[in-house]
């Protein structure tokens, strides 16, 4: 049973929580919370990823219903926890990726999406049969199996990927994933190494990223030691192969807000800088940081079904 084949949905595996679930049947669903067809909350131009991600012109951005990770201090827990979001054919899909193209977007950038990974590979290659002729960008909180990375070699173009923990503890407090250093290790080593191997990274002449590995990192409350640390193992898996993004946009959610501890403040000047001064002193050379007193609601889209009802391909 392939990983790319709809049959993976019958005893599921996609992702590492391998919760091994039916999701081709009615009742619980896995740790995902979706069954076998594809949900979509937004299909949009973004405008607030990375410069070569969104430029001037935006990226095209498919927001998909559903999350294996769960962080508790999600922004998106609309559609990643609360099951928002509108089911759609791989040809939708498909139709949605040319559609996005033609408003102009520089990529289709395809948000949490790996759970659908069978007919997101489908409506990639119908899609590129109908004259899909931007990068296809994956999305991706980096909690990915690399087997499955692997068998996407050809479909993704460029991956952005977090890099959220090295501490188990940490990733087992947050996103009950003690497993993640590891697994987000080994899935950005296969990143790596599969752009490599089709050329490394590229631009377009107005710069805008056709191949790459973008790897970003939020700097969480308190965690400025595990965030150096992460720093310290992306630059050891991909050194200046991959691009980095270091944020300081946390912004405690309702939830984290009554918790009490770290997660109910922001991140400080002084913990962002020390991070920052870090990266440098590691020698990445395409490092990506933010201004001011950013806070993520700046950065989360209306999720209202925009562009997700529409004729198929």
């Amino acid at each position: 049973m392939g990983l790319l084949d709809e049959s993976a949905y019958t005893e599921c595996r996609l992702c590492p929580r391998g919760c091994a679930v039916d999701r081709t049947a009615p009742g619980p669903r896995g740790v995902c919370g979706q069954g076998d067809g594809v949900r979509v909350a937004r299909a949009a131009l973004h405008y607030w990823e990375e410069p070569p991600i969104s430029g001037e012109a935006g990226s095209g951005a498919i927001f998909f219903s559903g999350c294996p990770l769960g962080c508790v201090f999600c922004q998106n827990h609309r559609i990643s926890s609360e099951g928002f979001g509108r089911a759609v054919s791989a040809r939708r899909l498909a139709m949605m990726m040319l559609e996005l193209q033609g408003q102009g977007a520089l990529n289709v950038n395809l948000v949490t999406a790996l759970h659908f990974a069978p007919q997101v590979a489908r409506a990639v290659a119908l899609a590129r049969d109908a004259g899909l002729a931007i990068p296809v960008l994956c999305n991706t909180s980096g909690y990915e199996r690399p087997e499955l990375v692997a068998a996407l070699d050809g479909v993704v173009d460029v991956w952005l990927a977090d890099f959220k923990y090295t501490s188990p503890d940490l990733a087992a407090r947050y996103s009950r994933a003690r497993d993640y250093p590891r697994v987000a290790a080994a899935a950005l080593s296969q990143m790596v190494a599969q752009v490599e191997a089709r050329g490394g990274r590229r631009l377009a002449p107005d710069g805008t990223m056709l191949q790459g590995v973008v790897v970003r990192h939020l700097v969480m409350p308190g965690a400025s030691d595990d965030s150096m640390a992460v720093l310290d193992r992306v630059w050891e898996i991909g050194g200046n192969r991959v691009d980095l993004s270091v944020m300081n946009q946390y912004t405690p959610n309702a939830e984290c807000r009554a918790r009490g501890d770290e997660l109910s403040r922001t991140v400080t000047d002084a913990e962002y800088e020390c991070v920052l001064d870090h990266a440098d002193a590691l020698g990445f050379e395409r490092m990506w940081w933010q201004q001011g007193g950013t806070v993520s609601e700046s950065f989360v889209p209306e999720f209202d079904d925009t562009g997700v009802a529409g004729p198929e391909l």
